[in-house]
């Protein structure tokens, strides 16, 4: 019989120890995002890949937020954030800490985010751009990134929600970048 581990047996770092550890290099930025539980399983995903931050922009809740809370867990004490009231502020400031731009959207100079080649990029950081439920990631931002993936989808609906979009898009680097 195959045994479902207990918390303890997990051997998860203290708040403390996760912040002090090396982080995968990547930054998830939500551009103008609605909902606060997709903030919050953004903040999660964030603590269970060991990302770098969470970046916060425009109307995007902030924590404390009670929807924030019901999903990250926690995670908001563990994963650095920050907040800008303009997404092109975030960008710029990114840019400068040497982060790579990358937009997750379906644009007409896309890369199926099966067929990314970051391998000569190992050591850079990236910051991965996510946008409004509605609306996808803000004209002002496509025009600023490096490049931007799409993850292939082969249904009769045309996205995916922002928290399942992350995840997917996260382990992907996540792998390229870790493992």
């Amino acid at each position: 019989m195959i045994k479902k581990l207990k918390m303890e047996e997990l051997n998860r770092p203290s708040v403390e120890a996760f912040k002090e550890a090396e982080k995968t290099p990547i930054a998830f930025v939500l551009d103008d995002v609605r909902s606060a539980l997709n903030v919050g399983s953004a903040f999660r995903t964030a603590d269970a890949f060991g990302c770098a931050e969470v970046v916060l922009c425009g109307f995007t809740a902030q924590p404390p937020h009670r929807e924030i809370m019901k999903t990250a867990l926690g995670s908001t004490e563990s994963v650095a954030w920050r907040h800008f009231s303009e997404t092109q502020t975030a960008l710029e400031a990114l840019r400068t800490e040497g982060y790579i731009l990358v937009a997750v959207e379906q644009a007409d100079a896309s890369i199926f985010l099966d067929q990314i080649d970051i391998d000569q990029q190992k050591g850079e950081k990236f910051a991965l751009i996510f946008g409004n439920e509605v609306e996808g990631v803000s004209e002002i931002a496509m025009e600023m990134v490096d490049f931007v993936i799409e993850i292939p989808q082969f249904g009769t609906k045309h996205s995916l929600n922002i928290s399942v979009s992350v995840g997917i898009v996260a382990w992907e680097f996540v792998k390229k970048l870790r493992c």
